[in-house]
């Protein structure tokens, strides 16, 4: 081996030493939460807002050309939500504002976010993958009420 070769190697383990870094900080340091892919089975076949108990809800959400089902799903304050997305025909965003939630809706796959709402409001949801020509009207909200 000579030197510029030896060089290569040293930077190319470098760089993916950093790149290892970078997942692990994020992961561990960050607390990102990393969505889950789950099994699509038929109980997903039905858009539904479900209560759990008192603070909990589980929201299976399908997109479809070019809204979400359900458009508009309300909690109260302090509530946390359980989102099962997944999509009817092509591939979808999933993005609610002021939260970390970019998701992706997968014909034939299942995507599960938990996502805690304290502060009350409108969060919007928007397709971030453009869908088609309907694409710019694609969007949703969670009313957060006190």
């Amino acid at each position: 081996m000579n030197k510029y070769e030896i060089r290569v190697i040293l930077l190319s383990a470098s760089v993916l030493s950093v790149f290892f870094f970078a997942i692990l900080y994020n992961t561990f340091a960050r607390k990102i939460d990393v969505p889950v892919c789950i099994p699509y089975n038929a109980s997903f076949r039905k858009s539904i807002v479900k209560q759990v108990d008192n603070l909990h809800y589980e929201a299976y959400v399908k997109a479809k050309m070019w809204s979400y089902d359900p458009g508009e799903i309300t909690v109260p304050a302090g509530s946390t939500v359980d989102f099962y997305l997944t999509s009817a025909d092509v591939v979808h965003g999933f993005h609610i504002e002021r939260k970390a939630v970019n998701l992706m809706a997968v014909p034939g796959a299942v995507n599960l976010v938990t996502v805690r709402f304290e502060e009350p409001g409108t969060y919007r949801v928007v397709c971030h993958e453009y869908c088609g020509a309907g694409h710019q009207n694609m969007m949703g909200k969670v009313i957060v009420t006190r």
